[in-house]
């Protein structure tokens, strides 16, 4: 196939459609540049999409009324968008999404991808991002693929012919990188110190990205024969894989693989996946599928939340009624690992904001979302400790969280669980 300029190849996108954007790391700019620029052509535009990382230009507001984005989790760059009533955000499990485009529920039109140069063979890799964008690419009736040689090839799900796109661009470009290091601080470290006392050796581990799983994976260096199934990885994880902490021998899946979705990192995790076979990235209907999930020894999955109840459940995607993330893969995970023998999952945070709030709270705010129930929680981990749920009562459930609660709002705590519960206990520590 022969390369054509992104402005030919944008002319494929037409008034009323609805297209898909490759998300994440792979996030084609080049492309979205070329459609910002056709925004007086275009109008009634439905953009569908996962965490855009950059700049979301698309979401601009003077594009309202040519694109409309409809977010499948709402990252930090099309946030103020979303809560502004400029864009959508459909709540869905990670696992759920490509059922959205083989159902025809959300019909794609269009597929703006970003791709590895063709091997010999005329095969490119959708590299850090193949989750679902191996089925928009399956499914959309035009798929237009930006070709950049800064994108790392990975083996797995995302290998596509070159010649199965309908437009090609040539275009090269860094990829958006992200890195928490330099955020881990003392409070970060004691949370992971407590999440790395509960992996077991021989365990498979399911962590995200952010400041928490870094230090988690910092206070694994004394473990043995890790294994990695999960949605997704960033640099944290390749000490350990070179140290050999990481072996992935006692996972049932993929055995000797590290297995992900999509990457989201630095230039040397896009360089350590490049054509690296112990690393597969395959598509989120599967990695994230519980059934598929459940099979590895030892599940530990440890995500983030916003808020914690004092019954267990768990608010990770809004602030109230402001929508911040998504739900994501965190439902799918929890109970993929509480079925996993010996499995066990971890829901870890701060005791408290950054402005001093507790995030142990009697009640979630108003409008706040429950994206893992009461019923599915069962570790909770702040740099206070841990507290155990499963199979512990109401008032059981509250005397745990508060105790690993910021000592500063543990005396307001119990005295609305006493409020709430009736229970001699709290009263006692009271007075």
């Amino acid at each position: 196939m022969n390369y054509i300029s992104g402005k030919e190849a944008i002319k494929l996108v037409k008034p009323g459609q609805r297209i898909f954007v490759h998300g994440g790391a792979a996030t084609p700019h080049y492309l979205l540049k070329k459609l910002a620029e056709r925004a007086d052509e275009l109008w009634n535009v439905e953009v569908v999409s996962i965490s855009l990382q950059g700049d979301a230009v698309i979401a601009e507001r003077k594009y309202k009324d040519s694109f409309r984005i409809n977010s499948l989790f709402v990252s930090q760059n099309i946030r103020e968008a979303v809560n502004d009533g400029r864009a959508d955000y459909v709540p869905i499990f990670l696992s759920e999404i490509p059922i959205l485009f083989k159902r025809n529920i959300l019909p794609l039109d269009v597929a703006l991808v970003q791709v590895s140069v063709p091997d010999k063979h005329g095969y490119c890799s959708l590299g850090v991002s193949v989750d679902i964008a191996a089925t928009a690419v399956k499914t959309a009736k035009t798929v237009i693929a930006q070709v950049n040689p800064r994108m790392p090839r990975t083996l797995g799900d995302g290998i596509v012919r070159i010649d199965d796109f309908d437009a090609v661009v040539y275009a090269e470009q860094e990829l958006p990188e992200v890195s928490y290091g330099h955020s881990i601080n003392e409070i970060s470290m004691r949370i992971g110190a407590y999440c790395a006392e509960l992996v077991e050796d021989g365990a498979t581990l399911q962590m995200g990205i952010g400041s928490i799983p870094d230090a988690v994976l910092a206070s694994l260096t004394n473990h043995k024969e890790l294994g990695v199934h999960t949605e997704m990885f960033s640099d944290g994880i390749i000490p350990l894989i070179e140290n050999g902490t990481i072996t992935n021998q006692h996972k049932k899946k993929h055995r000797g693989k590290t297995v992900t979705s999509f990457l989201l990192g630095t230039r040397k995790l896009y360089d350590f996946v490049d054509d690296n076979p112990a690393v597969v990235a395959l598509n989120i209907d599967y990695v994230n599928d519980t059934a598929v999930i459940r099979t590895n020894p030892k599940v530990t999955a440890i995500n983030s939340a916003i808020e914690v109840d004092i019954t267990g459940q768990v608010c990770a995607d809004s602030i109230g009624t402001y929508h911040y993330s998504g739900v994501g893969g965190q439902m799918d995970f929890v109970r993929g690992a509480s079925l996993s023998e010996g499995g066990k999952p971890i829901i870890a945070l701060p005791s408290t904001t950054s402005k001093g709030v507790s995030r142990i709270s009697p009640l979630l705010k108003q409008g706040a979302g429950v994206v893992t129930t009461r019923a599915h929680a069962h570790y909770v981990v702040t740099e206070y400790g841990v507290a155990y749920l499963y199979g512990k009562n109401l008032r059981q459930r509250a005397k745990a969280l508060i105790d690993i609660a910021h000592p500063n709002h543990r005396e307001f705590l119990e005295k609305a669980a006493f409020e709430r519960f009736h229970t001699y206990e709290f009263e006692r520590t009271l007075y």
